[in-house]
């Protein structure tokens, strides 16, 4: 790869700081801007210039897209279920923030913008998805991630600009926040084993997915932009290997060892089966899942455990409360009671 000079959006982040760390290896100078508020300063590279900030502050956007090779849009607040009740901070911070990222990277001339957004994009419909799947997003947080997606279309057609999109699906690994309560069901089922609580399930656990490592993703991501073959295209990016959610937490446990035994709570809204081909990032991105889950989630396990157990970060309010899962009040009440105290 020539030197780029690259901007990374989310690299404080779990996702965006191993793509960060890839792209410095290579010799690239990177910016990164991110606002801390599901990143830590600890996963920045110190060979990277950070800039704290939102990418809802137009002219900050502005600011650090000039002169940019190229962007890489990991930003995001990743929480399918609960974004149906954080509906607006959902639009906001997934939607409006990168379409001010867009209108800049126009704007500043940029060779490439590379997008990841999620297989949540697929909605119910019949597993596997490949990519001529017709998207059916159902929660908010999948319909911006869509919405994205065809804006950046848009903006081909009329400005220009170069796109990849990349749809990553359940990666999990080092630095992946395990402090938030409400996405990444791994992070989640650690940080509970570690406070002594046990791992809970929605419903029966009879849900499928397919969990990829971080370290088989993050190259990927990092590659796409400088493959000719991937310009305008969208492409699945992960294991497709599929695991129940009864399967996973049996490994999650033995991984942690400690005496612990799942628990099942009611069942929430939720996709049930979701899992997707492999194909076209084998072939254009020369995609290869190396890790097995057990490797993954015992890497994982020796990260979290030297790190310790963190205090949940709880939402002190919700836009919206109807319908929302018991355990989820149960959460934001725990919360009050402490403030109160």
């Amino acid at each position: 790869m020539n030197s780029k000079n690259i901007l990374v959006t989310g690299g404080a982040g779990f996702m965006g700081s191993h793509v960060a760390d890839y792209l410095i290896n290579e010799g690239h100078k990177v910016t990164i801007l991110d606002d801390l508020s599901g990143g830590y300063l600890e996963n920045v590279n110190p060979d990277a210039e950070f800039i704290k900030g939102s990418i809802n502050d137009r002219d900050l956007v502005d600011k650090v897209t000039k002169d940019k090779n190229i962007v890489y849009h990991l930003a995001a607040y990743a929480a399918e279920g609960l974004s149906h009740f954080v509906r607006n901070f959902n639009y906001n911070n997934n939607l409006i923030g990168s379409i001010n990222l867009i209108n800049s990277s126009i704007k500043s001339g940029v060779d490439r913008f590379l997008f990841t957004s999620s297989m949540a994009v697929y909605g119910s419909g019949e597993p596997p998805f490949d990519e001529t799947t017709i998207p059916h997003p159902e929660d908010p947080y999948g319909i911006s991630k869509f919405a994205v997606e065809m804006d950046l279309e848009a903006a081909k057609k009329t400005h220009s600009l170069e796109y990849t999109i990349l749809r990553p699906h359940n990666v999990y690994g080092e630095r992946q926040n395990i402090a938030d309560p409400y996405r990444n069901v791994i992070g989640i089922f650690m940080n509970r084993i570690m406070e002594g609580l046990p791992p809970l399930i929605f419903g029966d656990g009879k849900q499928t997915r397919a969990f990829s490592y971080i370290e088989d993703v993050s190259p990927f991501i990092a590659k796409a932009p400088f493959i000719e073959e991937a310009k305008g295209e969208i492409i699945n990016i992960g294991s497709g290997k599929m695991y129940s959610l009864n399967d996973l937490a049996k490994v999650v446990i033995d991984a942690m060892k400690l005496e612990v035994i799942a628990e099942h709570v009611p069942p929430r809204y939720e996709v049930e089966h979701a899992y997707c081909t492999t194909e076209k990032s084998e072939r254009i991105l020369g995609f290869e899942e190396r890790t097995s889950l057990e490797e993954g989630i015992k890497k994982m396990a020796l990260w979290a455990k030297e790190k310790g157990p963190m205090k949940p970060t709880i939402w002190k309010s919700y836009e919206l409360n109807k319908n929302l899962p018991n355990f989820w009040k149960d959460l934001k009440e725990t919360y009050n009671n402490a403030e109160k105290r």
